[in-house]
């Protein structure tokens, strides 16, 4: 019967290595393909695989323990088999890996002694291989991570006709803790903090901000980075989060990165990230570590909302200009018009006063007063007067 663990075909692949590319003439096509290999690696029993999912010990310094890991081949021809144990690495990226096949272990791999380099296991058959943990008395207390690796060598083609070798291998964690004080920690580096403004005089910027967050404890470990943005006094204050650590092997670290929108441009703002170490796999964290934290000040020049105001000042420029340009055009051509009405006014009282007296200097005599010295005689009356 088939094993419930999960199987695959190269899963891993590991340590290409070019070999000499085929000289002289053509080469004769590759034989039909051999049916596919599958097999699978999972904790085991003396009877056969338990239902656990990964090894998970805890064991003073110098403390040893016997157990089984059950390698299955899932094929329908025989399989042989190079079975060994390694350190554990936690990728840039933060997936879960282990050593190359040709990188000694130095940590919990070393520690594991089986009692079998080599399998060769029939078809849809499983054995169980007996291993023995051996703790050193040095032991530094924490979690020491690893695994057991079933590999397949095999020989391709790539894609210049070189023969390389490839390293399929399919294995199962191994999770030891060693007893003693222990220190979850957490630490920032390489931080790097970008500002970027919007065209949008009326939204905020964007902050990227990322780090390789560092396991410097001793306990595997996850959280979430923070980043807080605050403009002078704290004004504008913003919050995002970035995702979810995955688990961080100690010693090990990733990058990461958190995006936070809406930024206000206040000219300087103050960016703080961090990131509180979290206990995976329902841990307790004894004591309680400490934040990571990281500070720093960028420049946010509000270029979007300064061309909005010299493009607002301009306008209230110009209409003002405007309007006391007409104004005066308008006063100017009102003055005109007074002067052009006084001057209509004049010609038409010259031109109604000429008919009524005769030009002064024409033998016209002027009424007035009688002299002095001279006496003046009425005119005598006439007949019709006295009737």
């Amino acid at each position: 019967m088939r094993s419930p663990i999960a199987i695959a075909v190269g899963v891993i692949v590991l340590g290409l290595t070019p070999l000499a590319p085929a000289r002289g003439p053509a080469r004769a096509p590759d034989p039909a393909p051999r049916p596919s290999v599958t097999w699978g690696v999972s904790p085991s029993s003396p009877k056969g695989p338990n239902g656990r999912t990964m090894f998970a010990y805890k064991l003073d310094p110098g403390a040893n323990l016997t157990d089984y890991v059950a390698v299955t081949n899932h094929s329908a021809r025989p399989v042989t088999l190079t079975v060994y144990a390694s350190d554990a690495v936690t990728t840039p990226q933060g997936g879960f890996d282990l050593l190359p096949a040709a990188r000694p272990p130095v940590d919990v791999g070393s520690w594991v002694s089986l009692t079998a380099r080599t399998l060769t296991i029939p078809s849809t058959s499983r054995v169980d291989v007996p291993f023995t943990v051996t703790v050193p008395d040095n032991a530094t207390p924490g979690d020491h991570v690893g695994g057991i690796v079933a590999s397949l060598a095999a020989t391709t083609t790539d894609a210049q006709g070189n023969r390389v070798a490839v390293d399929h291998r399919v294995g199962t964690r191994i999770y030891l803790r060693v007893t003693g004080e222990l220190r979850p920690a957490l630490a920032l580096e390489d931080v790097r903090i970008q500002h970027h403004g919007s065209l949008n005089p009326f939204g905020g910027g964007d902050v990227t901000a990322t780090a390789t967050v560092r396991n410097t404890g001793n306990v595997r470990l996850g959280g979430r980075p923070v980043t807080d943005v605050a403009g002078p006094l704290g004004l504008g204050a913003r919050t995002a989060s970035g995702a979810a650590l995955p688990e961080i092997l100690p010693g090990g670290a990733i990058r990461t990165t958190v995006q936070l929108t809406g930024a206000p441009p206040l000219f300087r703002l103050a960016v703080t990230t961090t990131v509180t170490p979290a206990a995976v796999d329902g841990q307790v964290l004894d004591p309680t570590p400490e934040t990571a934290s990281h500070r720093v000040t960028v420049w946010a020049v509000p270029w979007s909302q300064l061309l909005l105001v010299v493009l607002v000042a301009g306008a209230v420029w110009a209409f003002v200009a405007v309007r006391r340009h007409r104004r005066r055009r308008a006063a100017r051509a009102m003055e005109r018009a007074i002067a052009a009405a006084r001057d209509e006014g004049r010609a038409e009282a010259a031109a109604t006063a000429a008919p009524d007296a005769p030009p002064v200097g024409l033998g016209a005599t002027r009424a007035g007063p009688p002299r002095s010295g001279t006496t003046s005689t009425p005119p005598a009356p006439t007949d019709d007067e006295f009737k």
